[in-house]
């Protein structure tokens, strides 16, 4: 068993997110400048693992994020209802011309030797404007949360959104929550907030206060700025370099008490080899290597988090809820969109060594 202090009296809510929603444009396989059509997913790195543990998982989840009150909106909200998820609203009113926006994601899916490509419109948008004081912690944890989670994307948007995060996270442990964060480097954003050394000023004040951490080799080094060698260089399937970076992690970060991660080696943009990699209480796990038929790699990494909480919220041992996790997160890339279609009864097969032959 575990030794993170996880709540197992009556709570409210199982897991609540602290992040931006966004709605992603997919036109599939076309590349945009060749698109007529596209599909609309609603997503969000933080909002994915709370979708997934409500939809798929069961679980009693909710988002603290911003909305918008226009069309875009109306239909963020619909999908956020269909998937179960309580929401926690910071309201915005739209001018009719420039925003506040809810954010666009476009990205096709790529085939084959031809990657998928994403790009972004995330010019006034309503997340990037939430700060400190927004939300009533008080009021929304008064009927107990087992676990809170929010994201380096969010953390990124502005210089308040990374103070809003610790903010929430210390009004959760104080209510006896677990509080984990998603590294989620990403440089792009990071560019335009006063680059890295600014993104790992700011993911040190935040790493500082979480009790489980997810994020690779790559995340540990460019957002924590922890030596370590080239990881470009080596193996993606190797775990040697992930643990090799847990005793600097550890060493500066007494507080954390997980780190868990993906390890995916990209053949093709369709072919994928597929691993998680956990270290908790001193132990390191390590699940089998999967060989995926990828369909949208998109959420991969969220329906992963989403698989490891769910286990550890329900008191399995640490290498069943690495493999709930690697598994969920497996399935994820065989739907389309950001977050999960599976069922808890797959997920559990494919955890057990299950295998793709018809159910009859």
């Amino acid at each position: 068993m575990s030794s993170l202090p996880i709540r197992n009296d009556a709570c409210d809510l199982d897991f609540l997110s602290l992040g931006a929603l966004v709605h992603r444009l997919d036109p599939g396989v076309i590349p945009f400048r060749k698109a007529r059509a596209a599909e609309i997913h609603v997503s969000g790195g933080e909002y994915n693992v709370a979708a997934n543990l409500a939809d798929c998982f069961g679980l009693r989840t909710g988002i603290a994020t911003a909305m918008v009150n226009y069309g875009i909106g109306e239909l963020v909200q619909a999908r956020v209802r269909e998937m179960g998820v309580h929401p926690f609203y910071k309201w915005f009113e739209h001018d009719g011309v420039r925003g506040p926006n809810i954010a666009t994601v476009y990205s096709d899916r790529g085939q084959g030797i031809r990657p998928p490509v994403v790009f972004y419109n995330r010019a006034n948008e309503a997340g990037a404007m939430l700060k400190p004081g927004d939300f009533d912690w008080k009021q929304i944890l008064a009927g107990g949360v087992r676990w809170f989670h929010s994201g380096g994307i969010f953390s990124a948007l502005s210089e308040t959104t990374s103070e809003l995060v610790v903010e929430g996270m210390q009004a959760a442990q104080a209510a006896g929550a677990i509080a984990s964060f998603d590294l989620n480097y990403r440089a792009k954003l990071w560019a335009t907030m006063g680059g890295d050394a600014r993104g790992q000023e700011v993911m040190n004040s935040i790493v500082g206060h979480v009790d489980a951490l997810i994020g690779n080799e790559e995340d540990l080094q460019k957002g924590l700025g922890l030596a370590g060698p080239d990881v470009h260089q080596k193996s993606k399937l190797d775990p040697a370099t992930f643990f090799g970076l847990i005793g600097q992690v550890v060493g500066r970060y007494p507080n954390v008490k997980l780190v868990a991660t993906t390890l995916r080696e990209v053949h093709s943009t369709n072919r994928h080899d597929w691993a998680a990699v956990l270290w908790l209480d001193g132990r390191e796990y390590v699940t089998p290597v999967l060989h995926l038929d990828v369909l949208c790699r998109i959420g991969g990494g969220d329906g992963f988090a989403a698989g490891l909480i769910y286990g550890l919220l329900a008191g399995r041992e640490p290498e069943e809820a690495l493999r709930l996790g690697w598994a969920h997160g497996a399935l994820l890339t065989t739907f389309p969109g950001d977050v999960t279609m599976a069922k808890l009864s797959e997920v559990e097969a494919l955890a057990k060594g299950g295998s793709a032959r018809v159910q009859r």
